[in-house]
C-alpha cells in the first residue's frame, strides 16, 4: 500500500486525482484556464465536492473554452444557475464569465496564459520539502504575487489562498509530503504512469 498525502483519504476519486494529476506541471492554457475556474468555484467548499462535479461544469461550461464562456448572456447565466450539477453560485458564474475575457486578454498579451502564470515560478516548479500536512502553507509571496496581478488585471475569486491551491494543483509547486510515493516521481519529472 503506498504512502499518501493525508488528505487524499479513501476516496476512490480523490486517491485517483492525487495519483494521476495534482502536482504534475501543467502546461496547457485550457487545462490551466480550467483549473483557475475550479478553484473559484472551490472557494468555502471542499475540493472533492468540485471534483465529484467537475465532469459536469466541463460539459455546461462548453469544455472550458475561454472564447465560448467570454459571450455567455444572461439566458446562460439562468440556466447554470439552476443546473444542480454544479456549483450554483451566481457570483462565481459571474466571475467565471469575467475571467474567461481576462484569461484571453493575457493570451493576446503574452503570447499564451501559461508564459504569463509560471512567471511567478520562474518556469519552473518549486520542490518543496514539507514532512507533513500542517507544514504546507496556505499561501505564499508569490501566491500574493499572482493573486495581486490577477485582480490588477479584472480577475475574481483569486484570493492568495485559491492562487497558492491552483499553484499546487497545477504542479507550479510540489507539494506532496516527502514521504508519498508521489513526491520523488514529481520532483524527478515522472508523470501518472512511471514514464519521463
Amino acid at each position: 500500500m503506498p504512502v499518501r498525502c493525508a488528505w487524499a483519504g479513501d476516496d476512490e476519486l480523490y486517491i485517483r486525482y492525487h495519483d494521476r494529476e495534482w502536482g504534475i506541471p501543467v502546461y496547457d492554457d485550457n487545462r490551466l484556464f480550467e483549473m483557475l475556474i475550479l478553484e473559484g468555484m472551490q472557494a468555502g467548499l471542499s475540493w472533492i465536492t468540485v471534483l465529484r462535479k467537475r465532469d459536469h461544469f466541463r460539459k455546461v461550461f462548453d469544455g472550458f473554452d475561454a472564447l465560448k464562456i467570454s459571450q455567455y448572456d444572461e439566458k446562460k447565466i439562468e440556466e447554470l444557475v439552476n443546473d444542480p450539477g454544479i456549483i450554483r453560485n451566481r457570483l462565481k458564474i459571474r466571475a467565471a464569465i469575467q475571467n474567461a475575457g481576462c484569461f484571453l486578454e493575457i493570451q493576446q498579451t503574452h503570447g499564451s496564459f501559461s508564459r504569463f502564470i509560471w512567471q511567478f515560478v520562474d518556469g519552473e516548479p518549486r520542490q518543496n520539502a514539507w514532512r507533513s500536512l500542517p507544514e504546507v502553507p496556505a499561501k505564499t509571496a508569490e501566491s500574493d504575487r499572482m493573486s495581486r496581478e490577477l485582480k490588477k488585471r479584472g480577475f475574481k475569486f483569486v484570493g492568495s489562498t485559491i492562487c497558492y491551491a491552483f499553484m499546487q494543483a497545477v504542479g507550479m509547486v510540489n507539494d506532496h509530503v516527502v514521504d508519498c510515493f508521489r513526491y520523488e516521481e514529481i520532483k524527478s519529472g515522472l508523470n501518472q504512469s512511471g514514464r519521463r
